[in-house]
């Protein structure tokens, strides 16, 4: 069993270890992001389409399935994160020590800014979390204003809780502004993960960018769609 540890950990310790770390639990990220947004676009087909959805998540596996992928995902939010904060503390001191302190001035404003992009995304997260999964500070919880009947069977109104969560301005507001820093870290992110996987040459590197460029856009005009039908033209109220 320690050997395992011992390989575990010098593949963490290494710079090409960290980076794969970081380009796999992005692309789960990646993923389940394209996924979450499609969930959440079905609250305009209407209450019954987001309420058959958010209980077929909260039943899976007997209520397990969910937590499951909660505790997974954070688990991949925080390493990737912890690991570009490795790897990019790692990389400008190399820099430093090769080429002294002017060298740190040419990174791109793109990888300058995913640390910080990526702190505030795992506090909106948090943050996330706390307003619609925990439920603090809120009455979602409250059965006799956020039940209902769903093919003869009384399920929680995921559609209501979306509709009253976003309709508080504080809310939406923050959850556009980390859709677009989350599009901006993305829009850097997608392509550099096909790059670290070695699927990435210098020939196809411009397609992978404008792809991962694309993707952005697809996510904050689909995301940021639900706030603003809500709070801005009064979707569902």
């Amino acid at each position: 069993m320690s050997a395992v540890f011992d390989s575990i950990s010098r593949f963490y310790s290494s710079s090409i270890g960290k980076k794969i770390l970081v380009a796999l639990t992005g692309l789960v990220l990646v993923a389940f992001i394209l996924g979450h947004m499609i969930g959440n676009l079905l609250v305009f087909a209407g209450p019954e389409a987001i309420n058959e959805y958010g209980h077929m998540l909260q039943t899976a596996l007997h209520g397990g399935g969910v937590w499951i992928a909660r505790i997974g995902l954070l688990v991949a939010v925080v390493i990737h994160i912890l690991a570009t904060i490795q790897l990019t503390i790692a990389n400008k001191a190399a820099r430093k020590d090769r080429y002294g302190k002017e060298a740190s001035q040419v990174s791109s404003k793109a990888s300058r800014t995913m640390i910080w992009s990526g702190l505030t995304i795992l506090a909106f997260i948090v943050y996330h979390l706390l307003h619609f999964t925990v439920r603090v500070g809120n009455e979602y919880n409250n059965p006799e204003l956020y039940s209902t009947m769903l093919h003869g069977e009384q399920v929680h109104n995921v559609y209501k809780m979306v509709i009253d969560g976003f309709s508080w301005w504080p809310a939406s507001v923050f959850y556009i502004i980390a859709m677009v820093l989350l599009c901006s870290h993305l829009s850097h992110g997608v392509a550099s993960i096909f790059q670290t996987l070695g699927l990435a040459t210098h020939r196809t590197w411009p397609i992978f960018e404008k792809l991962g460029k694309a993707y952005a856009l697809l996510i904050l005009v689909g995301n940021c769609s639900i706030p603003i039908a809500i709070l801005v033209f009064g979707y569902g109220r």
